[in-house]
C-alpha cells in the first residue's frame, strides 16, 4: 500500500513539474511574440519618422540648396533614368526653401531618350523658376549622354582631372555568321518588310541597311550637337573635334568652353548659391524596387532573353 501511494505521489509530482515547464514554455514564446511584436511596431515608427526626416520641407526648416545626384549609366532601369531624375529634380526646385539646385554627375552616358527628357525637364524648370539657378557639378565623369543633361544647367562646375564631353553616338553589336558557318548552323528569318530583320546579328551585313544606320546616327549626332550649342552658346570654342566623341580633362573642358569653372558641391553651395546647408532630394530607389529589378534581370538572364535586339544606341 505504502508503495502505491509513493508512485501516486511521484506521478502527482512529474505531472505538476511537467504542468509548470510547459507553462513557463508558453510564457517564454508569448514573452517573445510581444518583444518582437513591440520591436517591429518600434522599428516603423522609426522607419516612418527618418522618411519624413529626409522626405523635404516637412523636417527642414530654412534655407537651403537642393541636390540631385545623377550617378551611373543613364538608362530606362537605372538610378539615373528621367522616372528617378525629373521628380526628383521637381521636388527640389518646387520647395519654397530652396535657394539653388545643384546636379552632382557622375555618369558615362546612356540612353539619347533619358537624357533628352531630362534636359527638357530642366530648362522647364529652369523657365518655370527663374529665381532658383541650377548649376551641374561633375565628379569622376559627365560624358555622352551626362554631358547633354549638364548643359542644361546654368553652369557646369568640374575638378581639374574630371573627364567631359564625348559629344557622339554609337550604335554595337555583334555578327555570328562566321561561327555559325563553322558550327553549321543555319539562320532561317522570316520576315514581312525587307528591312524588318534590320542589323539582325545572325545574318550577313546589308550595305544598305548600314548606310541608313549611318544617317540615322548622324540624325542624332546633330540633335546632340544642337543641345549644346544651345545650353553653352557663346562659351562654346568650337573646334574641329569639338563634336567627334573625343572626351577631355577637366582643365581642357574650361579652355574649350564645355564647363565654367572648378567646384564640388560644398563649394558651390559656399560660394555661388551662398546658402552652405545641402538638402538631398534624391529620389531613393526602395528595397521592394532593387529587389524587382535585380530579380527581373536574373530571370531575363536565365532564361538567356536579350536586352535588346542585337544592337544597342547609347550617347
Amino acid at each position: 500500500m505504502s508503495e502505491q501511494n509513493n508512485n501516486w505521489e511521484r506521478s502527482v509530482l512529474e505531472k505538476l513539474a511537467t504542468s509548470a515547464l510547459q507553462e513557463q514554455r508558453r510564457a517564454r514564446h508569448w514573452g517573445i511574440f510581444f518583444k518582437m511584436l513591440t520591436f517591429g511596431y518600434l522599428f516603423i515608427i522609426l522607419f516612418v519618422f527618418i522618411g519624413w526626416f529626409d522626405s523635404g520641407e516637412v523636417a527642414l526648416g530654412g534655407k537651403h540648396t537642393a541636390l540631385v545626384d545623377m550617378q551611373g549609366v543613364i538608362a530606362p532601369d537605372s538610378q539615373a533614368s528621367a522616372d528617378n531624375l525629373i521628380p526628383s529634380l521637381q521636388d527640389a526646385f518646387e520647395d519654397k526653401n530652396t535657394q539653388g539646385v545643384i546636379l552632382r554627375i557622375n555618369s558615362p552616358g546612356g540612353s539619347p531618350v533619358q537624357a533628352g527628357q531630362i534636359n527638357d525637364e530642366i530648362r522647364r524648370l529652369r523657365a518655370k523658376y527663374p529665381s532658383v539657378p541650377l548649376y551641374a557639378v561633375v565628379e569622376d565623369i559627365c560624358a555622352s549622354g551626362g554631358y547633354y543633361v549638364a548643359v542644361a544647367a546654368d553652369k557646369i562646375f568640374v575638378d581639374k582631372a574630371s573627364l567631359i564631353g564625348s559629344v557622339g553616338v554609337l550604335m554595337d553589336g555583334f555578327g555570328f555568321t562566321g561561327t555559325m558557318e563553322k558550327l553549321g548552323v543555319e539562320r532561317r528569318l522570316i520576315t514581312a518588310g525587307e528591312n524588318k530583320g534590320f542589323l539582325d546579328p545572325f545574318s550577313a551585313a546589308d550595305p544598305a541597311q548600314h548606310e541608313y544606320a549611318k544617317q540615322m546616327l548622324a540624325e542624332i549626332h546633330q540633335q546632340f550637337i544642337d543641345v549644346v550649342r544651345q545650353g553653352r552658346g557663346k562659351r562654346l570654342k568650337e573646334t574641329p573635334d569639338i563634336f567627334s566623341g573625343l572626351v577631355w580633362n577637366g582643365q581642357r573642358s574650361l579652355e574649350l568652353g564645355l564647363a565654367d569653372g572648378y567646384g564640388s558641391i560644398e563649394s558651390v553651395a559656399r560660394d555661388i548659391i551662398k546658402v552652405e546647408k545641402i538638402v538631398d532630394f534624391t529620389m531613393q530607389e526602395s528595397f521592394t524596387d532593387r529587389l524587382a529589378r535585380r530579380f527581373g534581370a536574373g530571370v531575363a538572364s536565365t532564361l538567356g532573353l536579350p536586352a535588346q535586339r542585337g544592337v544597342s544606341l547609347r550617347y
